[in-house]
Order: structure tokens, then sequence, then C-alpha cells
């Protein structure tokens, strides 16, 4: 059975920083790109970041360009959002995801729907 399983949330002040972490077993994903999505109440589920295979292309929405940072550990089969200077707007459920239609080794998917593996969620909460 595939898991994805996410930990790292929590409650943080504006400005701080959390590191989240995403964790598969039940194969690998080492070969497809990964994503972080974000869900706030009320609201649609919206991307975050993505990171391809090689590592060599990463992608990110514009509310957090140049406060996050999307990596990955293939031998561990995880992948990791830093995220620095939180601000309240960033309070949401982040999902990881993993897209296993895509195989290309440069290219990752911002589109919910090229993503057909997801993890339960983590709640990051940040206070003002």
């Amino acid at each position: 059975q595939v898991q994805l399983v996410e930990s790292g949330g929590g409650l943080v002040q504006a400005g701080g920083s959390l590191r989240l972490s995403c964790a598969a077993s039940g194969r690998t994903f080492s070969r497809h790109p990964m994503g972080w999505f974000r869900q706030a109440p009320g609201k649609e589920r919206e991307f975050v970041a993505a990171i391809s295979w090689s590592r060599d292309s990463t992608y990110y929405a514009d509310a957090v360009k140049g406060r996050f940072t999307i990596s990955r550990d293939s031998a561990k089969n995880t992948v990791y959002l830093q995220m620095n200077s939180l601000k309240p707007e960033d309070t949401a459920v982040y999902y990881c995801a993993a897209s296993t239609r895509i195989t290309v080794p440069t290219f990752a998917p911002t589109a919910r729907y090229e993503y057909d593996n997801w993890g339960q969620g983590t709640q990051v909460t940040v206070s003002s």
C-alpha cells in the first residue's frame, strides 16, 4: 500500500519557520515529481511548490516565492518544504503529493489534477 505521510506542522508566530517532511512508503517516487499543496478553511486546495525527480527544476506559487524552499532526498524517499518568514495567511493544512503520470526528469506539474497520490495533510498555523 502506498502511503505519503506528512510531518512537521504546528503553531508558529509570524516571521517564524517550519520544516515539513513527507515520507513515502510502499513504493518509491524517486523517478516522479513531488509537490506540496495547501488548503485553508473555506478555500480550494492550492499549489505551493513542486520539484522534478532530477531535482533540477523547482516551481513555486507567487505567494511563497523567496520564502519557501522545496527539496527532496531520493535515497530516503522524502520531500521537504522549508518555510521561512511565515505569515498568518500561510495558515492551512499542507499536503504532499506525488505524480506517477509524469516521468520526465526535469519537469514537475503545478496542477492539482496531475497528482495521483496524496498524503493526509499536516496543519500549519501562523499566529500574528
